[in-house]
């Protein structure tokens, strides 16, 4: 099929439609709006131009994609036909790619596509949470529902990434100044010293040596360190998207020191939060333990879901198959527990998010006050050390020079 942009008159409402449809050919696109009650008046094939436009129209934010969610809630709880209501959200989107992938849904959802295997054909864009829930309210009727709580989880999620990446913020910044004053000292005052030694015919110091030897480097191969540096990140950056180094990081993220707390219920509070939005939607159990394994993010996590998933496949409760896996805190299985024994997993789950949502916020706030005086400190004793190295040499030169 191929998709056709089109300009089209609303009998119904007499208003003029701009949008997209799938179809073999320009008559059968011209036929299906007919069908659907428009008046085709234009209708040429999307080129490969308006694609690249597209593409550099920017990128797909949580925000739209939580906007778009609920003005779809709305239009189908208000009892808009599903084509009319993409079509309407389609206009009112202000995001230019976004805009693109909902004419496309649209299209395909005109051509007999269910909504779900719809927005399955952007993997890049709507994730695999995003299309379970949206299969879900399909089969259960509760569409508008589900995408409302779509929209409650999305929001809840990037709340919690946004936090996170502040509370990393600041010790990269604090990096980079200790990094720009090694290379001030390096480039600028290190080399006087130099010139000072061997204008009296003196040997410098093994740790000045060093340095001086630092500040030559980069002085006369900037060029040789900035290619090995260059090479370094993209060799590493290809290295963390392979199986490997994905499992080395997600490993690393739970054990490296100050911050394994705070990923640990990160990724217990994205778990309970993801798996209380699919079964308050009508998820079956498995299918749920499917979809957040992918979601959490970390294939640590992931492996210690589908090992459960697969002893509940055989039988077991699901809080009898948490409790064996280590990477998972003591309270998920307790109150998935309390869950099944009163009939309310849902309700534990959404409980149990809202726990571990509230200590990540502590531990943000923690981690936040310790790491100034630890990186003060490392600010210190590198500054300190790279003055020392140049101001003793000096001061002993000045005493021999009395003496």
């Amino acid at each position: 099929m191929k998709k056709y942009n089109y300009q089209a008159k609303d009998r119904a409402s007499n208003k003029i439609v701009k949008s997209s449809v799938q179809a073999n050919s320009e008559q059968d696109a011209a036929k299906l709006l007919i069908s659907q009650g428009f008046t085709p008046l234009d209708i040429k094939e999307a080129g490969l131009n308006d694609n690249f436009i597209e593409k550099l129209s920017g990128r797909i934010t949580t925000k739209d994609k939580v906007v778009f969610s609920r003005q779809l809630s709305t239009l189908i709880g208000a009892g808009l036909p599903l084509a009319q209501s993409l079509h309407t959200v389609s206009e009112q989107t202000e995001n230019k790619q976004l805009r693109s992938v909902v004419e496309e849904i649209t299209a395909s959802v005109e051509g007999g596509q269910t909504l779900s295997s719809s927005f399955a054909k952007h993997p890049k864009v709507f994730d695999n949470v995003f299309i379970a829930l949206i299969a879900a309210g399909e089969t259960s009727g509760t569409l508008d529902g589900a995408l409302q709580r779509l929209a409650a989880q999305q929001e809840k999620d990037a709340a919690m990434m946004s936090k996170i990446r502040g509370a990393m913020t600041y010790p990269v910044i604090v990096l980079l100044v200790i990094f720009g004053v090694m290379i001030f000292m390096l480039t600028t005052v290190v080399p006087q010293v130099e010139d000072l030694y061997k204008s009296l015919g003196k040997k410098l110091p093994i740790m000045t040596q060093i340095m001086v030897d630092s500040a030559h480097f980069l002085t006369n191969f900037w060029w040789l360190a900035l290619i090995i540096l260059v090479l370094a990140v993209y060799f590493i950056r290809n290295w963390l998207k392979t199986d490997s180094g994905v499992d080395f990081m997600d490993k690393f993220k739970l054990k490296v020191p100050l911050f394994k707390g705070m990923f640990q219920r990160m990724y217990m509070g994205r778990f309970a939060r993801t798996a209380q939005t699919l079964l308050t939607s009508g998820v079956s159990m498995l299918d749920m333990l499917q979809v957040t394994s992918r979601a959490v993010n970390n294939s640590v996590i992931e492996s210690a879901i589908k090992r459960a998933s697969n002893k509940v496949q055989s039988g077991k409760a699901l809080s009898t198959a948490l409790e064996a896996e280590k990477s998972f805190s003591s309270l998920v299985p307790q109150m998935i527990k309390i869950g099944e024994q009163s009939g309310k997993i849902d309700e534990m789950m959404g409980k149990v998010a809202q726990v571990y949502e509230d200590e990540l916020d502590e531990q943000i706030r923690t981690i936040s006050t310790a790491i100034e005086p630890i990186l003060m400190v490392v600010l210190a004793i590198v500054a300190g050390g790279m003055v020392g190295a140049i101001l003793l040499p000096i001061y002993s030169l000045v005493n021999s020079i009395n003496v």
